[in-house]
This record gives C-alpha cells, structure tokens and sequence, in this order.
C-alpha cells in the first residue's frame, strides 16, 4: 500500500482533507481572483478562527493560494500551489487575525495590484465547499455565490432597478434574487442581482453606461 498525504484526492470534484478547509478555501481565494479585475504581485490573507488554528494542518493555505492562482478543486497542482505562486513572482503572507462576530472559517483577502491599486475581500466556507461573500473593498453585504452575480453600486435615484434589470433582460438573462441596500435616501445605494447565467462583459458595459452608475463588478465561482 502506497503512503497517502492529505492533498490526495479524496474524490472526482476536490483534492484535500475537508471541504471547509480546502475546497471553500479555495473558492474563497478564486472569487478574489476573479473580482479583483487586474494582475497583482502579492497576496495577504487575515485568517479568523479555525482557519487561523488549522491552516497549515488542513491545507488551506494552499488551497487560498490555488484560488487567487485561478485554480480548480480538482487540480493536481494544488498541493504546490505555494511554490507556482512564488514563480510567478507573487509574494504570500498569512496573517492570524481577529475579524470580529463572523463564521470560524472567515478569511480577509487583500491584493496588491500591479497598478498600485488594493483589493480586498472579506469571505467564509460554511461547509460542504459552500462560500458566502460579506465584504469587498469596504462594501458590506451577504452574497452565497450560488450564481453568477452583479454588484452594481449607483445613486440612489428614481427608476435605477428599473434601467438595470432592461439592459440584464435585453441579454436574455433572468434574474434570480435581488438585493438593495443603501446608504441614505438620495445618497449611495447596492444592487446585488444573482442570474441565472453569467452576465457577458457587453452587458456590463451597456449598464456602466447609465446615467448614476458608480460601479458595476460581475463575479461568479465558474
């Protein structure tokens, strides 16, 4: 009988010894990668609770760094992750952390961009590979990834929902679920629109277009 390590693969869809700790981690670390919309030379992860006790034993810290690599859950090359990311010149620091009232398994995710720009995002895996979303760049809000989603921030004026879901729907996309949070009557305000199917960058374009829009992020886990 061969020796096994915990990065074998434990069946057809993750490599790792749990999917709190490995394959959430890992979707934790893509969403950022995903959303971060530019290269970037360095990546620092604040581990709350049991990420921060467990990480190396559990692997997730390679798992956090396959995610940001682009990586799937079923890439053999997870294992190494630490050492692909070191070749293409990306510095990695782990970093316990408090993050206050929030699941155990919660990682704050910060890169630093070529363009001098920071990104950050703040997430959990809360079992069973499953992620939530709860902060990008000081934006706050709950989003479980369980589609494709729109992160629209506009101001807060009359009709917005109203132009955004036209352009989503001129695209032939459906809306799943939405989400609106603003700060004040007539100040900033947060769409988060989960579709049915990824939204193209076309679409994202023609929204960014209307009058109001401050920001528009598409994300998705695929």
């Amino acid at each position: 009988m061969s020796n096994s390590s915990i990065f074998d693969i434990l069946g057809p869809i993750m490599i790792g010894p749990s999917s709190s700790h490995t394959a959430g981690a890992l979707y934790l670390g893509k969403v950022a990668q995903l959303n971060c919309g530019a290269s970037f030379h360095a990546a620092t992860f604040y581990l709350h609770g049991s990420f921060a006790r467990t990480y190396q034993g559990h692997g997730t810290d390679r798992a956090l760094i396959a995610g940001i690599l682009g990586m799937d859950t079923e890439d053999e090359r997870i294992k190494s992750s630490p050492d692909i990311a070191r070749e293409k010149g990306i510095e990695i620091t782990f970093v316990e952390a408090d993050l206050g009232d929030v699941h155990a398994n919660t990682v704050k995710i910060v890169l630093d961009k070529d363009d001098g720009g920071i990104f950050s995002i703040t997430g959990s895996s809360i079992g069973g590979g499953n992620i939530v979303i709860t902060d990008i760049n000081g934006d706050k809000f709950f989003y479980d990834c369980k589609y494709p989603v729109l992160i629209v921030k506009h101001y807060d004026k009359p009709g917005m929902i109203s132009k955004i879901s036209a352009k989503i729907a001129s695209y032939d996309i459906n809306i799943a679920y939405l989400k609106f949070d603003r700060v004040a009557k007539g100040e900033t305000a947060t769409a988060i629109i989960e579709t049915d199917s990824r939204i193209p960058e076309d679409a994202i374009a023609e929204i960014e277009k209307i009058e109001g829009i401050i920001s528009v992020r598409g994300v998705s886990v695929a």
